[in-house]
């Protein structure tokens, strides 16, 4: 069974930690890159004021984690863009699982929780090209820009709140 819930306790930041380091090895061992200490600052933010992480349970064992704000942030998103009600999704990171696509499910999540709390549209960005394309031509999400942060190029997507009836967790 999966289930979606906020991350507030102690067996949440052991769960994301793990998840979160078993993920960054499966990138290396793919040539991709993941920030050095990725799981340790992701694990250190559950329970923080500020950073509501969300975990996605399968069977009682974090699985994935995401973090949900309700604020765009302003290098990416235009003043009317931030004026709308949104949520933003930031630091999505999935276990290991062939198939099972987790990433997909904490999208659709985010927009079944956006559109049933009000909110018009889900945005999120991404740093690498390839995943962003992902997002945009697997998952639906649209590009609206390319900006420039911290010396990278970074992918600001959106997609509209919306409903998700067929959705498989519960929370």
């Amino acid at each position: 069974m999966l289930r979606m819930l906020p991350a507030d306790r102690v067996e949440h930041q052991d769960g994301v930690k793990a998840m979160v380091a078993a993920r960054a090895e499966w990138l290396g061992q793919r040539g991709l890159s993941a920030p050095d200490g990725i799981a340790e600052t992701l694990a250190g933010q559950v329970g923080e004021p500020g950073w509501p992480v969300w975990v996605l349970e399968r069977d009682g064992v974090v699985a994935g984690c995401t973090t949900v704000l309700t604020e765009c942030p302003s290098w990416a998103f235009t003043e009317a863009e931030r004026a709308e009600p949104s949520l933003f999704l930031a630091s999505t990171w999935t276990q290991p699982a062939e198939g099972a696509r987790l990433g997909h499910v904490i999208a659709r999540w985010a927009l079944d929780h956006a559109a049933r709390t009000g909110r018009l549209h889900v945005r999120r960005g991404a740093f690498q090209e390839r995943l962003a394309r992902y997002y945009c031509q697997v998952q639906g999400w649209t590009l609206l820009r390319e900006v420039q942060r911290r010396d990278r190029t970074g992918y600001i997507m959106s997609r509209r709140a919306q409903r998700q009836p067929d959705l498989p967790v519960r929370g």
